[in-house]
């Protein structure tokens, strides 16, 4: 019942768990490498405008749908919708839910992967980390197995505990430390020689910014980071306004969340970008930027084994606060749906997530022949393609149709509940842009990703 539902302790509680699902990899690795391919500053302002006119109205829709539902986001399409729709709004909620645990099949292991360079970097192992190093950790896939299974094993135990008492304040505690480590990393980079000409790059807009000419990619470029860098689409962020009252309406804790979650991406770009330009290094080195070519301006560093395992630890701990509030969405959907108890559910769900995890870490050896995607792909290629390039900008357009069509929730519904409670209003007169113009954009984001995928 609606009324026995676990709820937060604090509002504070509610931003950092929200905040802490968005905030991951796709802050602190996948922007940075982004950014630098597509030339800095602009890309950085067009980001910027995206997630204000794409990302916010869309985490809006998920964050009152789970409070007004109080459930995950197949029990709260079941309760939601209209009588017509309502068997077709729960099944399809079914299959983009899915996509919470095929996304952590893959988050676990490479959560793994930087958890091993953490204890390596800080048993004064940096200069050790190499392309080749790297290459021979993931063709080991026993070492692969246990890193991932200490994640997967401390998540499921952390959300066991309850809500309260050990997920929130887990919560507190790693996105305090994550802010503490940005800080002392950032004022670290910007302290390194060149690193104004870094920034410049970084922030600074300029039409030579644009990748070799070539406009529309890069405005598809930062219109997708903008949507995929708070997972919306797949409930994770609906799980958590499932456990936050009405005291307050909905839009004031929405920009809070996203200040937050662009903060942790502009300085780790703060981070990167001078460190790059310090030492030499291109900053469009793609996914390699960070565990094969960051770790060599660590060795040239002075005390590079402190500044290499700080940075790592940092890096860990923003995957274990994706890894906490989306593992929580898997417990919440056992004891909603299943009627589990937590301790049970979270039980089930990590022992699952841990086989689950191992065709990830088999792509990368026994199973390196699977190409499934192309000349080079494996199954992490694959996974991440279902989840990134589908699951989350469909089950985006599926939640934007649900909630303002009356054959779904409607839109009286949805503002009704967004603007419950004091604090900021979401206007009505932007009714026709949610209902219209925002399907056709995450329609577009989608079939661009598909036409540059294939074509």
């Amino acid at each position: 019942m609606a009324q026995e539902r676990e709820q937060f302790a604090s509002r504070l509680g509610f931003i950092l768990m929200t905040a802490g699902c968005a905030i991951g990899l796709g802050n602190v690795w996948r922007f940075p490498y982004i950014a630098g391919a597509y030339g800095g500053g602009l890309f950085v302002f067009l980001y910027l405008f995206f997630l204000a006119v794409l990302g916010f109205p869309v985490m809006m829709m998920e964050l009152a749908a789970g409070r007004a539902g109080r459930c995950t986001l197949p029990g709260t399409l079941r309760k939601l919708s209209a009588p017509p729709g309502r068997r077709f709004w729960h099944v399809s909620g079914c299959v983009f839910f899915a996509g919470n645990l095929l996304l952590l099949m893959y988050y676990t292991v490479i959560s793994g992967w930087l958890l091993a360079y953490a204890r390596q970097m800080f048993q004064g192992g940096g200069n050790r980390l190499t392309a080749g190093v790297f290459a021979s950790f993931t063709e080991k896939a026993a070492d692969q197995i246990v890193y991932t299974a200490v994640m997967i094993a401390f998540t499921a135990l952390i959300c066991a505990g309850g809500l309260r008492r050990t997920v929130e304040r887990s919560i507190k505690v790693m996105m305090g430390g994550l802010f503490l480590l940005l800080a002392v990393l950032t004022v670290r980079a910007l302290c390194l020689p060149g690193a104004g000409e870094g920034v410049s790059f970084f922030l600074k807009p300029s039409l030579q910014g644009f990748a070799g000419g070539h406009i529309p990619e890069t405005v598809h470029a930062a219109m997708a980071q903008a949507f995929f860098t708070l997972s919306l689409g797949v409930g994770s962020i609906m799980v958590c306004g499932s456990y936050f009252g009405r005291e307050r309406s909905l839009p004031g804790e929405g920009v809070w969340i996203i200040v937050c979650d662009t903060l942790v991406a502009l300085c780790a770009g703060l981070i990167i970008f001078p460190a790059c330009r310090s030492f030499g290094i291109s900053p469009d080195a793609g996914p390699s930027l960070i565990f094969i070519t960051l770790p060599r301006v660590f060795q040239g560093m002075p005390g590079g084994s402190l500044w290499g395992t700080l940075f790592f630890l940092f890096l860990t701990v923003a995957a274990f606060s994706t890894l906490v509030a989306v593992f929580e969405n898997l417990a919440a959907f056992g004891m909603d749906e299943l009627k589990w108890s937590r301790g049970k559910s979270c039980c089930i769900f990590g022992i699952a997530l841990a086989l689950l995890s191992l065709p990830c870490i088999l792509g990368f050896n026994a199973w390196k022949g699977f190409q499934p995607l192309g000349k080079g792909t494996n199954v992490l290629d694959l996974e991440d393609f279902i989840v990134s390039d589908n699951l989350l900008p469909l089950g985006a357009l599926f939640l934007a149709v649900f909630c303002m069509s009356r054959y779904g929730w409607g839109a009286e519904n949805f503002y009704g509940e967004l603007n419950t409670g004091k604090g900021m209003k979401f206007s009505f007169r932007l009714r026709f842009y949610m209902k219209w113009i925002l399907p056709v954009i995450i329609f577009a984001v989608w079939a661009a990703g598909m036409y540059r995928r294939f074509f």
